[in-house]
């Protein structure tokens, strides 16, 4: 593979699930790789305590990161917290500018960038995330036995948590600002309505968080009860997150309706020698939990390996002699 320090065979964009499982399996296909990433851990480390990732009966998200990161590190793996701002096409290659202003050069990128959360844009929601506030339903429920909670949305991920949160907490507020919920599943519904410990509050938005050092009551513009502050042991932001398309769209990487990268069984994108995984994909249709990222990233990092066996390997940081090492072509 190649020898130069700034030129990779594989460069991943992202620093989650799918970007350390894409860099563990391109480093023991011996491929020269690269992880670039500003936030550690992606959604997961934020996620709070985490009990379906197999292996694990429960284990602290950001734990968890730290173990991919670990294993990925044991590779010689560099690393970089830094943000991929740029990426230009050079022949069949690529050039890699970072926001800290690092340049690499590539075969192969797997875009591994993920989703920003929506937020309601409220004082304390970022500082308060795992201090009462969460964006997981699925991953922090069962850490608000006996509590009360509310959950804000009104489409499947707020209706879903909101029942599985009923199986844990005492009472759930789930608010939403329509008049009615936002085309949940008619399951979904019908469970709805025969949980008990649910209080739908509809035309209603939270206008602020309140506490000292995390989160002990909402306020809400439409009064409940007679009540517009509300005692919550916490509140889950289920209102949707969008994919990160900055780089898909400078390199012209097909998306959905829903502005997913599409890809195909392989992780492939429409672009050579561009794959993609994990939650910014449509890879695993709704399901956007660790395990399928993970995945992803272990499948791209492996057709990304076949693609650089086919690669023509003509550009001067990829060209090799006959023992492999990298050399200059004029």
């Amino acid at each position: 593979m190649t020898a130069d320090n700034n030129v990779y065979d594989v460069v991943i964009a992202g620093q989650g699930a799918a970007a350390f499982a894409a860099g563990l399996y391109a480093a023991r296909y011996q491929a020269k790789t690269v992880i670039i990433g500003e936030t550690f851990g992606g959604e997961t480390a934020i996620g709070g305590l985490i009990e379906n990732y197999p292996g694990h009966v429960d284990i602290d998200g950001f734990d968890l990161m730290m173990h991919f990161r670990e294993q990925v590190a044991n590779y010689d793996v560099p690393i970089i917290d830094d943000k991929v701002e740029k990426v230009t096409p050079v022949g069949d290659c690529y050039e890699v500018d970072t926001g800290l202003g690092s340049r690499y050069q590539t075969q192969t990128i797997i875009l591994a960038v993920g989703r920003e959360r929506r937020k309601l844009g409220l004082e304390y929601e970022e500082d308060w995330t795992g201090r009462g506030v969460s964006f997981c339903s699925v991953c922090d429920a069962p850490l608000h036995r006996g509590n009360v909670v509310a959950v804000v949305g009104g489409g499947n991920a707020a209706v879903e948590g909101a029942i599985l949160l009923a199986k844990y907490a005492t009472d759930v507020y789930l608010i939403y600002r329509g008049e009615d919920f936002f085309r949940p599943e008619p399951v979904l519904i019908t469970e709805l309505k025969k949980t008990n410990n649910i209080h739908c509050l509809l035309q209603t938005n939270v206008t602020e968080l309140k506490g000292t050092d995390g989160l002990d009551s909402i306020v809400i513009d439409k009064p409940y009860e007679d009540k517009h502050e509300l005692k919550v042991d916490g509140i889950f932001m289920e209102i949707g997150a969008d994919p990160r398309i900055e780089l898909p769209s400078q390199l012209g990487v097909a998306l959905n309706d829903q502005d997913e990268v599409m890809v195909n069984k392989q992780m492939q994108t429409n672009v050579h020698g561009i794959f993609a995984a994990g939650d910014l994909t449509d890879g695993s249709g709704d399901l956007k939990q660790t395990i399928t990222a993970a995945a992803q990233g272990a499948i791209a990092a492996s057709t990304a390996y076949k693609y650089l066996m086919e690669h023509p390997q003509m550009c001067a940081w990829h060209a090799t002699d006959s023992s492999g090492a990298g050399v200059e072509v004029s």
